[in-house]
């Protein structure tokens, strides 16, 4: 995430007025543990292996340049990433192309995303070595057709410079004295855009449209994907942007400040779980299994706290910046928004 710096100026010019993208898609307290250190996949296979992911995933401040480097010293096999925008952008080329995707395995697909993917018939069950290092409650489907990565959990991200009272609901995004002031993304192309709807779901049921109404005119923007938004954010346009939990630990590490803040909500906190999947359809498979393999052991998971700022999946010890990010009390896992609430979001910010 360490783009946030050098691609603001850019950023400053992307859409700065409520955005409708025209694509189409249609838990327990934080964990902090004892490292278990096992044997990992040993061995010079060779070979190769394609991996599809979201962009700021194998971008340089990501996690993919220093996975790359561990795997293919470890094993031998050529790993190629594949950039396809937001994970909800994924998804959709992934179902476009179905068993011609030229894919092996699929990362960065969070539980929102879970059911389309595991009902396109596409996914192969495969419980990878060490899967019993994995926390419990972050299991997605029992069968490891998609296998947790990471997670954390959505929150509201505020500027501390800019606004000393922070939001501390929902309801409070909704207030005038928010006008303008928040940056949110798109739940068709982006899964921190869906999983905020998910959230406004839980909360609201059947009013949800109602408070939509009402947050509108708090929206400065609804960017295509989180990378946007935040860059937005950080870019000083909006004091306000949807993001995680586990942010502020990212502007401790670099920046050394404690400016950017997580809102803690009374209405809780939803969590986002990432995973990856293996491709039934796809070339490498026995390096696919491999490269799971990998997924799940500590050379792997160490590297996603400082890189992708999520939290791991399984018990190893998290940097010291993760002191600042907040827990809730109030863990939430709302079932994913329908294509009928998506369609029905889309022509509401249409009105």
């Amino acid at each position: 995430m360490r783009y946030w710096k050098t691609r603001c100026a850019r950023l400053r010019q992307g859409v700065l007025i409520p955005a409708l993208i025209l694509f189409t898609l249609g838990i327990s307290p934080l964990f902090a543990g004892a490292r278990r250190d096992r044997p990992q996949t040993g061995g010079s296979s060779g070979g190769e292996l394609v991996i599809w992911t979201y962009d700021s995933f194998n971008s340089e401040w990501g996690p993919g340049p220093e996975v790359k480097k561990r795997f293919e010293a470890l094993t031998g096999i050529t790993l190629t990433w594949v950039n396809h925008g937001d994970a909800g952008a994924v998804l959709s080329r992934l179902l476009l192309e179905g068993k011609d995707a030229g894919a092996d395995i699929i990362l960065g697909l969070d539980q929102n995303m879970a059911d389309k993917a595991l009902s396109s018939g596409l996914l192969e069950a495969y419980k990878p070595a060490g899967a019993e290092d994995i926390f419990p409650e972050l299991v997605i489907d029992p069968s490891y057709r998609l296998i947790p990565m990471d997670y954390s959990y959505f929150a509201i991200i505020y500027d501390s410079q800019r606004l000393p009272n922070p939001p501390k609901s929902l309801e409070d995004l909704a207030k005038g004295e928010y006008a303008g002031s928040l940056i949110l993304m798109d739940p068709r192309t982006s899964s921190p855009g869906l999983g905020f709807l998910a959230w406004t779901l839980a909360v609201y049921g059947g009013d949800w449209t109602d408070y939509w109404r009402r947050l509108k005119p708090s929206i400065l923007t609804v960017a295509p994907g989180w990378d946007t938004g935040y860059g937005l954010f950080t870019a000083g346009e909006a004091p306000l942007v949807l993001s995680y939990t586990t942010s502020p630990g990212y502007h401790l590490e670099y920046e050394n400040t404690e400016r950017y803040q997580a809102a803690i909500f009374t209405d809780g906190h939803p969590v986002q779980i990432e995973a990856a999947g293996l491709l039934g359809a796809g070339k490498n498979k026995e390096n696919a299994r491999k490269f799971l393999d990998f997924m799940v052991s500590p050379g792997f998971q160490d590297v996603v706290p400082l890189t992708n700022w999520m939290y791991p999946v399984t018990p190893i010890p998290l940097p010291s910046s993760f002191r600042i990010n907040p827990k809730s009390d109030k863990p939430l896992r709302p079932p994913a928004p329908t294509d009928a609430e998506l369609n029905r979001w889309a022509a509401l910010m249409a009105e």
